[in-house]
């Protein structure tokens, strides 16, 4: 007999009750530390005072109205990411995916404002994650997302991961209007791409007068130790996808565009009925505050660059259980010689939380609010973890 609950996840048994900064507290008392944040949703840790009090503020005051009416909070966030960011215009929804649905939806509406509707392909590549809809799914075009949902939508083509040739090849084809990227890829095993192709990917759009479209919903929000990966590239796309960390915990999602990417959408072309709600647009403003303050992503730098020997020197203790260290700030993977989820599971009976990824990587993804000693905590939790897989794989 079904569950109650669509059994559509592989869950671990593990219920957990409260969350305290970077750590997370199990129904039997058992307290973890986090290094998953949700799936880089957490950015500012569990129950951070600035946005417990902003939640609290604004259920107090007004939770819906719709988009009906003017949101002031929505305005408010949209004011400091146009501030921040190089976009001039943000659409509030709440997920990643609506955001990716989206940015289809604004690249193909520029191309027929421009009188060129045929433009409607978008070039991404292999190993991107853009969520769950039929859309995201067509984008990404695994068999592992794709299998048994099709018809797929048209409109996409997919180049193999580094394929340069492919790539300048594509998109000189006429149909094409745009290329679709996470500068670097989450679900992939963190692979991010180098600040070089970035640049190569901006100037090529400028060469063949495409939109270039980046998915920062797991990179962005202060992740790498910029506020968002890209800008380590110096350059700038015209679309972005963002979710996940902007919300701290709470489901939102955005989409940033400059005003020429975003031309063709005008009144009536997409809406959404809880987007942008107050409440969700109230722990932003909380999120954006603290993240954009001075110091902060100083910060989460030097921290990264700690979590990060850490990590090396785990490498090095254990290299029959890992291959090495890849990913920028705090958006970090460790290859794995062994089984990932080995490594994830052994992870749980040491009370700490990491998640698995493809390429037999384990993602560390810690709240931006870490501390230095918790980072050690937790790698020491991981070492305990790796010792345990060790003794299995000496024994098998």
């Amino acid at each position: 007999m079904i569950s109650p609950v669509l059994p559509s996840y592989n869950r671990a048994k593990l219920s957990f009750v409260k969350g305290e900064g970077s750590w997370m507290v199990e129904a039997d008392g058992r307290r973890f530390i986090d290094f998953a944040s949700g799936i880089a949703v957490m950015s500012l840790g569990h129950g951070h005072p600035a946005l417990v009090r902003a939640l609290t503020d604004q259920a107090n005051a007004l939770w819906h109205t719709s988009n009906l009416y003017v949101v002031p909070q929505q305005e408010a966030l949209a004011e400091r990411l146009v501030e921040h960011t190089f976009a001039d215009t943000v659409f509030f929804c709440n997920s990643g995916t609506e955001a990716t649905e989206l940015a289809v939806k604004m690249a193909r509406k520029y191309w027929s404002e421009s009188d060129t509707p045929e433009r409607t392909t978008i070039l991404t590549f292999e190993g991107a994650f853009h969520g769950r809809s039929i859309a995201a799914i067509s984008a990404a075009g695994s068999e592992k997302l794709t299998k048994g949902f099709g018809p797929l939508l048209p409109g996409f083509r997919q180049l193999a991961f580094a394929d340069h040739e492919a790539l300048r090849a594509a998109a000189a084809a006429p149909d094409v209007g745009a290329i679709m990227v996470e500068p670097v890829q989450g679900e992939a095993g963190i692979r991010p791409l180098p600040d070089a192709c970035l640049k190569g990917l901006r100037d090529l759009c400028d060469e063949h007068g495409l939109l270039l479209i980046f998915d920062e919903i797991q990179c962005g929000v202060g992740r790498t130790g910029r506020l968002f990966a890209h800008e380590w590239a110096g350059i700038t796309p015209d679309i972005m996808m963002v979710a996940k960390g902007i919300g701290g915990g709470y489901p939102l999602g955005a989409l940033l565009a400059t005003e020429r990417a975003a031309r063709g959408m005008t009144a009536g072309t997409h809406g959404s009925t809880y987007g942008g709600n107050p409440l969700g647009c109230a722990v932003g403003v909380a999120v954006m505050d603290e993240i954009t303050r001075e110091g902060f992503l100083d910060e989460v730098r030097q921290k990264a660059g700690f979590l990060r020997q850490r990590l090396e020197g785990l490498v090095a203790a254990h290299p029959d259980v890992f291959e090495g260290v890849r990913g920028s700030g705090l958006m970090l993977g460790l290859k794995c010689q062994a089984t990932n989820t080995d490594v994830v599971a052994a992870g749980y009976d040491a009370q700490i939380l990491t998640v698995p990824a493809a390429d037999n990587v384990v993602r560390v993804l810690p709240a931006l609010t870490i501390s230095e000693a918790e980072i050690a905590e937790g790698v020491a939790r991981l070492d305990t973890a790796a010792s345990a897989v060790s003794r299995k794989i000496a024994a098998a």
